[in-house]
């Protein structure tokens, strides 16, 4: 026991009579082997940004600040990877919204068809509701609702519409077609066509024969007038 104790008593001796500089360089060698790992990552984080790949570049930047966080590459990358993950954000948000939509060009009875469609966000699954624009050589240029199951809308005659686009009210006139199919036909569509280019939430009061009272809400921030084709007017 006694022995034990000596050996005990002599290292904390050497322990206590180590310098600062001492302890500072047994410490270096590992800081310098972070500050090289995290120069290397650097490196792939630099070009991934040069070739616009900022998904990757956030998530290399992240962990080159995280991981390595004292040292010249986590100081370089901070310049950076605030901006960058901001644009990232903007931009997945902006590509999510356009692949909401849906554009279609086909020929159908008697002419040709221009669709751009977009589903509710809510209510989904089976209770989901489309709101198509539509163009037809024949049939001219329309807008509607159209319910993807169940037997449609109660409307009689013409019926009125509580509408929001982007939290602003507007009422929207529409009705059934006579042709019987689940769909609400609005009266006034170039009106609602030049609210829409300018909306990113759009809400929809309507009755549904099989649900009710139902709010519908579009996301259609991402909806680009460009790829909706335009085509020749009735002659």
């Amino acid at each position: 026991m006694r022995r034990i104790a000596i050996l005990l008593a002599s290292a904390a001796l050497a322990t206590a009579c180590s310098s600062p500089q001492d302890q500072q360089a047994a410490q270096a060698p590992a800081a310098n082997n972070q500050a090289e790992e995290a120069a290397k990552k650097l490196e792939t984080y630099q070009q991934l940004v040069k070739l616009h790949n900022d998904g990757p570049a956030v998530q290399l930047g992240h962990e080159i600040v995280d991981k390595y966080p004292d040292t010249p590459a986590a100081t370089e990358v901070k310049k950076t990877l605030d901006g960058l993950e901001a644009n990232y954000k903007a931009t997945s948000e902006k590509n999510r919204l356009a692949a909401l939509w849906l554009y279609q060009t086909s020929p159908m009875q008697g002419g040709t068809q221009s669709t751009a469609t977009i589903q509710s966000s809510r209510p989904t699954g089976d209770q989901t509701v489309r709101l198509i624009l539509r163009r037809h050589t024949a049939w001219g240029q329309s807008v509607f609702l159209y319910a993807t199951s169940g037997k449609g809308f109660v409307c009689k005659g013409d019926c009125s519409l509580k509408a929001t686009f982007d939290g602003k009210t507007k009422t929207i006139k529409a009705f059934r077609p006579p042709t019987g199919e689940p769909a609400l036909l609005f009266r006034n569509d170039a009106q609602f066509l030049k609210d829409l280019a300018k909306t990113k939430r759009l809400t929809i009061d309507v009755v549904t024969i099989s649900r009710g009272e139902t709010t519908l809400t579009f996301e259609t921030g991402g909806f680009d007038p460009d790829k909706w084709t335009a085509l020749p007017k009735k002659k």
